[in-house]
C-alpha cells in the first residue's frame, strides 16, 4: 500500500442515501480473491444496461468522472453486508476517498485496511460538496481536514491507529512485522 497524505482531485457526486455493499458490488463478483479488475464492475447494476453496455447518464461513465480519485456520497454509504471487495472495487477504480455524512461502521473498517480513507463531514460541508460536482479539493490526512468548494475546510474524525497506517502506507501486519525486534525483545525479557 501507497502512504497517502494529501489527496487532491476533483470530485465525483453520487448523492443516492442508503447506498449498500450490494449496489457497489453485486455479490455476483463477489467470487474473486484478487482485488485487480473489481473497479470495471464498481456499480455494475446501475453503470451498465443490457447486454453490458455502459449506461451514459451515470455519473461514472461521463467523461468528467474520468480521473477523479474522490466520490462524494449520500448519507449512510456502504451500509448492508460486509464485504471488503466494497473498498476493493473502489480503489481498483482510482478512488482514495469517499466523503459522506455517515459511513457504515464495516465498510469504514474494510476501507481504513485497503488504502481508501473515509471522510465523514458535518451536513453543511456535506452539502456544499454535493453541490459542487467535479470541484477541485483537497483531503489532507495529515492535518484531518477537507478543504471545500469556495474555500475554507472541514475536519473529520479517523482513528489514529488507521491513519498512521494509511500514512506510512502499511497494513497491520506491516506494522506488526515492524515492531518484530521489540516483540522479540519483549518475549526474551518476558
Amino acid at each position: 500500500m501507497e502512504p497517502i497524505r494529501v489527496i487532491r482531485s476533483r470530485t465525483v457526486v453520487l448523492p443516492r442515501e442508503n447506498v449498500d455493499t450490494d449496489q457497489i458490488i453485486p455479490a455476483r463478483f463477489l467470487k474473486v480473491t484478487d482485488k485487480k479488475g473489481l473497479g470495471k464492475v464498481l456499480f455494475s447494476d446501475w453503470r451498465y444496461g443490457e447486454g453490458g453496455a455502459p449506461r451514459p447518464d451515470f455519473v461514472l461513465n461521463q467523461p468528467a468522472a474520468q480521473g477523479c480519485r474522490i466520490l462524494v456520497a449520500g448519507d449512510n454509504f456502504g451500509c448492508g453486508s460486509s464485504r471488503e471487495h466494497a473498498p476493493w472495487a473502489l480503489v481498483d477504480a482510482g478512488f482514495q476517498a469517499v466523503v459522506s455524512t455517515t459511513i457504515a461502521d464495516i465498510f469504514r473498517n474494510n476501507s481504513l485496511k485497503n488504502g481508501l480513507v473515509p471522510v465523514v463531514v458535518d451536513a453543511a460541508s456535506h452539502r456544499a460538496l454535493l453541490d459542487a460536482p467535479g470541484a477541485e479539493i483537497e483531503v489532507n490526512l495529515e492535518a484531518r481536514t477537507i478543504s471545500l468548494p469556495g474555500g475554507g475546510a472541514a475536519p473529520f474524525p479517523i482513528d489514529a491507529f488507521a491513519r498512521y497506517c494509511l500514512l506510512n502506507g502499511v497494513d497491520e501486519l506491516g506494522y506488526l512485522l515492524s515492531q518484530s525486534a521489540a516483540i522479540a525483545s519483549f518475549e526474551q525479557h518476558r
